[in-house]
């Protein structure tokens, strides 16, 4: 069992985390009064994405990992629908919002792929 992969050696992982940095920056400028709203939403949704991979990656079946994707993929689609939010109410730029949609959708991709291939190994 010594090459038992890790929740680290996933690159979907990596790039969540990256994500969750992205978002925490992006909300620091948002309005104090959003503090207990879309602020701490939008990062829960991202906190959310690279725990339930890492939660799932240690799970021993595969159906226990498939399920934990599923959770990472919801919250990856709360927080665009948040970033749209947060775009329509000026709390960020354009470009910024563009940047990070783009960036979901590439692991949104990750996670499909994931779990096409556990499905092929179960």
């Amino acid at each position: 069992m010594g090459n038992m992969k890790t929740h680290k050696d996933l690159k979907v992982w990596s790039k969540s985390i990256e994500i969750v940095t992205s978002v925490y920056k992006l909300t620091k400028n948002f309005p104090r009064e959003e503090l207990y709203g879309i602020t701490s939403q939008i990062r829960r949704s991202a906190v959310s994405i690279p725990s339930n991979i890492a939660e799932g990656a240690a799970r021993s079946s595969v159906k226990g990992f498939k399920n934990f994707l599923s959770i990472a993929l919801g919250s990856a689609s709360e927080l665009e629908t948040q970033i749209i939010i947060s775009n329509n109410l000026n709390y960020i730029k354009p470009e910024d919002k563009d940047i990070i949609l783009s960036e979901l959708t590439e692991i949104r991709k990750m996670i499909h792929g994931l779990q096409k291939s556990l499905k092929t190994n179960s």
